[in-house]
């Protein structure tokens, strides 16, 4: 490699500025990476005097544009037509929602008349395309000479389009007003003079805000990719801000934490004790309140009688199982003490239960 390849600090800087200065939509790279790699530097400095800022070559861009304004060109003449066509049919749609309520002259009859059928004929006509003049559409079934006998006379349509210029601005300038007061609403009550002044500058005042929010948007994209920079940077720094509060941690903070947390320990050790007692003293508390020297009285006079009763039932029970052993060879006799006995045995182990129940409350 000749030495005339690499640059002095000087120069890279100056190249480091020119680069960053021309933000090439493909790079993403910081002063850093730029400043260790001196030859991609030079590299996209080269290359940005044949691309533009979106990354286009300068000849592409140009046929781009070219072929934009193409396109504008077409949409503009397009708009007019479908405008001035949509115009049109709200001419006749308000004259049919008019002659529902009111009478309309003669002359507007035949105006509207004459409106409508020519806009029929010129449909039919783009309709059978560029085709020959007695060729059928396979759609229609009709040919040219018959579409051509539907307009109207010449001399209707001659007043016809003498009086349509005056309908359509008349139209237009409503929509006009409407769309002003739309984005001005105080104009309202201003005069046609005024209106009509008003219109005129309306577009000028619209593609200035549209420039002003495309100023805006490229500002809040410049301050986006600021953002980003600093992102990246800021997040730089804090990968770098865990290894230095672990080396902080390692030397200062674990070398001293060791003895308060034993002394914590012992703390918590002894408050759980504490809390413990403190648990046992409220529970042997809400079991004196609950059995007085009376309710006790009253639970052993209730035990003895329980008890009584399970050693009058046992002995019932000892009589009526020497009962079924001695009839035990009797049939339906049989069958009598063995339900008796399943029912004394019954009664015998609820009040076995009962006198259990309250031997636990007691105890």
């Amino acid at each position: 490699m000749a030495s005339g390849d690499f640059c002095s600090p000087g120069e890279g800087m100056e190249i480091l500025q020119q680069v960053c200065s021309k933000q090439l939509p493909p790079c993403s790279l910081s002063k850093e990476d730029l400043l260790q790699n001196p030859y991609f530097s030079k590299l996209l400095l080269n290359l940005s005097q044949h691309v533009d800022e979106s990354g286009l070559s300068l000849t592409l861009a140009k046929e781009q544009a070219q072929a934009w304004k193409e396109v504008q060109l077409h949409k503009t003449t397009w708009l007019r037509s479908e405008i001035l066509h949509r115009v049109l049919q709200e001419l006749l749609v308000d004259y049919y929602v008019k002659i529902q309520d009111t009478n309309v002259t003669s002359e507007d009859k035949m105006f509207h008349e004459t409106l409508e059928q020519r806009l029929l004929v010129t449909k039919l006509m783009r309709l059978s395309g560029p085709s020959q003049e007695r060729e059928i559409h396979p759609l229609l079934e009709m040919e040219k000479a018959d579409v051509r006998e539907l307009m109207p006379r010449s001399e209707d349509f001659v007043w016809m389009r003498a009086r349509l210029q005056q309908e359509v601005e008349e139209q237009l300038k409503k929509k006009c007003f409407t769309l002003l007061c739309s984005y001005d609403p105080s104009s309202d009550a201003d005069s046609e003079t005024v209106k009509a002044a008003k219109v005129w500058k309306l577009a000028e005042v619209l593609v200035g805000e549209q420039q002003q929010c495309q100023d805006a948007k490229s500002q809040q994209k410049e301050q986006m990719l600021l953002l980003e920079k600093k992102s990246a940077t800021y997040s730089q720094v804090l990968l770098r801000c865990p290894t230095l509060l672990q080396r902080l941690l390692q030397e200062h903070r674990l070398k001293t934490q060791s003895e308060p947390d034993r002394i914590n320990a012992q703390y918590l050790e002894v408050k759980c004790s504490a809390m413990i007692l403190k648990l046992r003293m409220e529970e042997l508390k809400i079991l004196s309140d609950t059995y007085t020297v009376e309710n006790v009285e009253v639970h052993r006079l209730i035990r003895d009688r329980l008890e009584g009763a399970i050693h009058l039932q046992e002995q019932d029970m000892e009589k009526s199982r020497q009962v079924l052993n001695s009839y035990e060879v009797l049939g339906e006799e049989f069958d009598r003490l063995v339900k008796e006995y399943t029912v004394l045995k019954q009664a015998t182990e609820n009040k076995r239960w009962a006198l259990q129940e309250f031997t636990k409350a007691y105890s």
